[in-house]
């Protein structure tokens, strides 16, 4: 998945001909345009828990090598380091979608669905970054430098932390309450 790409144009272009046949029927197409964005996001967000899983995987076998050192001094850290990022991926995955029912007092409008999509796309960047903190954390430890283990397990905590912190916005977003 191209992470620069819009993920709704790129699902609009894959439709079938049965359904842009459909979509041109009155009434249909603005459902399916929702339905659309509904699983573009829903790509989006199977693309941050991937990646966050991955990252967390990393984070472990940091954990295995700090162990190894018997560096027990940040072990209680690296735990709740490890925690929070099954914490953060849970939280992925179970977020609202952007639909809303016909008897939802708080209706989704396309507009904020498509800015859900492209807040969704920017915490892809996020998550680069923290890929980019743990493989430096992971590379300093491959290369036998058990220096600042400390610092290092804060530095990650806190992109973690700003994270979840923009996540948590994102149901604001869908809302429209913040653009």
């Amino acid at each position: 998945m191209s992470e620069n790409k819009n993920v709704y144009a790129q699902a609009k272009s894959q439709m079938r001909l049965s359904e842009r046949i459909a979509a041109a029927l009155p009434g249909f197409k603005g459902y399916k345009e929702k339905e659309l964005r509904r699983e573009s996001d829903k790509l989006v967000r199977n693309h941050l828990i991937l990646k966050l899983s991955l990252l967390k995987d990393s984070v472990r076998s940091v954990f295995q090598k700090i162990t190894d050192q018997r560096c027990l001094a940040v072990l209680t850290d690296m735990d709740r380091l490890t925690a929070k990022f099954d914490r953060i991926t849970e939280k992925i995955n179970h977020a609202i979608y952007g639909y809303s029912g016909f008897f939802d007092i708080v209706k989704i409008k396309e507009e904020n669905l498509d800015c859900m999509i492209t807040f969704d796309e920017k915490l892809i960047e996020y998550v680069n970054d923290l890929i980019v903190t743990v493989d430096a954390f992971k590379a300093q430890l491959i290369a036998g430098d058990y220096s600042n283990l400390k610092n290092q397990i804060q530095i990650v905590t806190d992109k973690l932390e700003a994270f979840e912190t923009v996540f948590n916005k994102r149901t604001e977003v869908i809302i429209g309450a913040i653009q």
